[in-house]
């Protein structure tokens, strides 16, 4: 087969339910059953559930009470995100040995750019292939969806699942993406289906046929987006992932100090700070660093390796826990920082288990807030400093 110009193959491989999947693995019992995991109370939320459970209507991000309602026999399991994140990063590893290029889309995703390999090997059976070998080597389901381009390989995927595979062939993207529903691309969310639909637009075909300057005037630059979409028009390129990625903030000290209620704000308010920015990139991260300089210009560091997470509770106490363990010499500190590194893509949903459903609004307001009037106008009282100590420079960085 010659490669076309402008010809990609990109895979998007997904791992099924795959927190359920896990769940699965480690008690072979609740295979087949309808399972929630998530928070244990009635309060918290539904951080996913099994295809059998599904059929009652239920799905992530819904109120745990209500799902009970909808299912009362469902069996409710509590998250362990430290196991999800050990899986996650075990197909990663296998992933990375195998394929040349490959995007982490999240914590149980990727696009793999294949672009070149059917001339040697075969796109399809190389897919083929990895999926055996994720399985074999992890033990969970894997499905995925072959294309031409990103957003065809993730709906071609969400159309196999579970367990399954698919390709769609250069040139048919139009075809294949014609008789669903609207919803099915991503990027359409509620408000703007509910939208679409008021106007008597349910079908990707139907919404591929309204002219481009319409789409404009109905919805400005996303509507141009939304037509291209539509349209199976898809140009983004396959991010070469790199755990090294990294956000850091370390602060100087106008005066060297021991005052440990002032270190602690520091980093409270530094923490804050970072998680702030991963929640506004829609990131999380897997491993954090603190960094300690002394007066004498000694500069110690420690890090470690966690559950993905962007959750100020959760980050300031691993940071303090770190710092902790860290500050052993008792001696005056120079310089101070905090560095959030193994950034990958996530949200709210796929971050917060054991957090109720007024907990997860919490972080959206305060994010909302910060967003609109600056982080400094919102933080936490154990971030204040109280004018006690001053820093000196400050430093943000980007890896």
């Amino acid at each position: 087969m010659m490669l076309l110009s402008g010809e990609r193959h990109i895979t998007h491989m997904d791992l099924d339910t795959f927190f359920v999947s896990v769940e699965q693995l480690r008690n072979p019992a609740l295979k087949g059953k309808p399972i929630l995991v998530g928070g244990e109370s009635n309060r918290s939320v539904v951080a996913s559930c099994s295809y059998e459970a599904r059929k009652y209507g239920i799905h992530s991000g819904m109120a745990m009470k209500a799902a009970r309602r909808l299912c009362s026999h469902a069996i409710i399991v509590k998250s362990d995100y430290d196991a999800y994140t050990k899986y996650s990063r075990l197909v990663t590893d296998v992933v990375r040995d195998t394929v040349p290029l490959f995007e982490k889309a999240s914590i149980d995703e990727f696009y793999i750019d294949l672009t070149g390999m059917d001339r040697f090997f075969g796109c399809l059976k190389f897919s083929d292939e990895l999926k055996r070998k994720v399985i074999k080597e992890s033990g969970l389901p894997i499905s995925f969806g072959l294309a031409s381009n990103k957003l065809i390989s993730k709906v071609a995927t969400n159309e196999v699942k579970p367990n399954g595979r698919i390709e769609i062939s250069f040139g048919d993207e139009k075809s294949f993406l014609s008789p669903l529903s609207i919803m099915k691309i991503p990027g359409i969310g509620k408000e703007t289906g509910y939208k679409l639909m008021k106007m008597g637009v349910e079908t990707v075909k139907v919404l591929s046929e309204i002219p481009v300057n319409m789409m404009y005037n109905l919805m400005g630059k996303s509507g141009i987006e939304l037509h291209r979409k539509a349209n199976g028009i898809d140009e983004t390129p396959v991010v070469p992932y790199r755990e090294q990625k990294s956000i850091s903030h370390e602060e100087t000290f106008q005066a060297d100090t021991t005052d440990i209620r002032f270190l602690y704000a520091t980093l409270v308010r530094m923490t804050e700070r970072l998680a702030f920015e991963l929640r506004s990139q829609r990131r999380l991260t897997g491993c954090i660093a603190v960094k300690v300089r002394y007066s004498d210009f000694q500069t110690e560091q420690r890090q470690l390796s966690i559950a993905y997470t962007a959750s100020d509770h959760i980050l300031i106490r691993e940071v303090k826990d770190l710092f902790d363990r860290l500050y052993a010499r008792r001696q005056l500190i120079r310089l101070i920082g905090v560095r959030f590194s193994e950034l990958i893509p996530g949200t709210y949903q796929a971050n917060l288990f054991e957090d109720t459903e007024e907990s997860l609004q919490l972080y959206m307001a305060i994010d909302s807030i910060k967003k609109r009037f600056g982080e400094g106008y919102l933080f936490r009282a154990a971030g204040f400093t109280g004018g006690g100590q001053e820093g000196g420079g400050e430093s943000c960085k980007k890896g």
